[in-house]
């Protein structure tokens, strides 16, 4: 009865980890990488043997989004930024947590002349956004 019980205690043992290999199999069919299309470039850019160097320096975004609403205003920062995202791409996207704020910011402007320009033609396709868009003093990056 013993020497049943462990074979049978074996072969649960044995079918179990055949059943986890197959979920995990089918898991790991389903991974999707979600990145910003800049570490795309650089890994590009790496593979060919090109180096870039990033640069930071004062300069102007568009912020299209800022709430201290702590039930909701993550969940907004986020949709608004794939929004942002979807409709200005090649242009850099942040969401920024600035205790306790959640925005959403857009570009590295090196000009204020420029980033109003943008803001003028941001607000042309989505003027629901006036009230919430403002130019904004920022650390950018430059990528030479």
């Amino acid at each position: 009865m013993r020497q049943t019980l462990t074979i049978l205690s074996v072969l649960t043992i044995c079918v179990a980890f055949v059943f986890a290999d197959d979920i995990f199999t089918e898991m790991s069919e389903r991974v999707e990488v979600k990145q910003d299309s800049l570490i795309s470039e650089l890994l590009k850019d790496k593979s060919l043997g090109i180096t870039r160097k990033e640069v930071f320096r004062q300069g102007w975004r568009v912020q299209v989004y800022s709430n201290n609403n702590g039930t909701v205003a993550r969940q907004e920062a986020d949709t608004m930024k794939l929004q942002m995202e979807e409709a200005f791409s090649p242009l850099p996207v942040y969401g920024i947590y600035d205790a306790p704020f959640w925005k959403v910011r857009i570009g590295n402007f090196l000009t204020e002349d420029e980033a109003k320009t943008f803001r003028d033609s941001l607000l042309v396709r989505f003027p629901v956004l006036q009230p919430e868009t403002y130019i904004v003093r920022d650390q950018i990056v430059i990528i030479q």
